[in-house]
């Protein structure tokens, strides 16, 4: 049996490898680390870069614990009296808007030591502006590592990122999407250490994947018209961050490190009242794929 120690051991070196990974790869930036304990049980380290290509990134590592307060029983369903979780949490946003904002996170849940227990995570992709083989080339890789775990593994992974990455009140996707799971247990039809496989398979494909992308799309020109929709993009991010996504929530109401869970945010981003793209037309071409349900392995 997998014990906590271990998945706790192995995140912890996970944040190391790819935080030395995307210095060498920014070639400018070396990682700020803040150390931080929550009043509750546990803490972190949240390691932050402003660099040559990176224009902030975030890597941060957690592992907290507690008694299930109220609130968290209603927002989680949880059902348990203590709980402790653990992860590493990642968001890149880029300076040049040709190269995409990509996110991830790994992470493991238990109550009651071990009572109950469950991971999840995922890996998404936000181009400001869609490349069609390179998202192809994205997804393909996500694929992979899905099929290594789970043969039905990537459609299932692959709807539930279409589903969770989605902006209602824009009608559009956050992105390209990639995949996402959460409460893989045994119930799921795998062992603990099958799972656990899984997740470090996921947390080890980040860095060439972005990479990839990164040295595709680092070099390519732009201008102010450009920039004007990276900072309209990084807009509607934020707008799913604060308004949808669970993983803000639920640090907000576990009473996290605030700096830290809104490390996910932009340095800037912008809101204009009816923006009109049609000046850009690959702007105007990217809001066309911001869709659910996009084959984008045989795109």
């Amino acid at each position: 049996m997998i014990k906590t120690t271990e998945i706790i051991s192995y995140f912890e070196s996970l944040q190391d490898d790819i935080c030395t990974a995307l210095e060498k790869m920014d070639g400018k930036g070396r990682f700020r680390e803040d150390l931080w304990e929550r009043e509750g049980g546990g803490g972190g380290r949240t390691r932050i870069i402003h660099g040559a290509g990176i224009e902030k990134g975030g890597v941060n590592y957690s592992h907290v614990h507690g008694a299930v307060t109220p609130k968290m029983r209603d927002a989680m369903n949880m059902d348990g009296d203590q709980w402790q979780a653990c992860g590493v949490s990642i968001v890149l946003h880029p300076v040049s808007p040709m190269v995409p904002i990509i996110h991830m996170n790994v992470r493991y849940f238990e109550l009651d030591d071990g009572a109950d227990w469950w991971f999840g995570g995922g890996i998404d992709l936000t181009p400001h502006y869609v490349d069609v083989a390179l998202a192809k080339n994205f997804h393909l890789k996500m694929k992979g590592v899905c099929d290594a775990f789970d043969p039905a593994g990537y459609d299932k992974y692959k709807k539930w990122a279409d589903d969770y990455f989605y902006i209602p009140h824009r009608r559009e996707t956050r992105g390209v999407g990639g995949i996402f799971f959460d409460h893989l247990n045994e119930q799921s039809g795998s062992d603990k250490a099958a799972i656990f496989q899984f997740v470090q398979n996921v947390g080890e494909v980040f860095v060439p994947t972005y990479q990839e992308q990164y040295e595709a799309t680092n070099h390519r020109p732009y201008g102010n018209l450009e920039k004007v929709w990276q900072m309209i993009r990084r807009g509607r991010y934020v707008e799913f961050n604060l308004v949808w996504d669970r993983g803000t929530k639920f640090g907000l109401i576990s009473d996290g490190r605030t700096e830290s869970i809104l490390m996910s945010l932009p340095p800037q981003a912008n809101w204009a009242y009816q923006y009109d793209e049609s000046e850009d037309k690959n702007a105007v071409n990217t809001q066309e794929w911001l869709k659910k349900g996009v084959n984008w392995v045989d795109a």
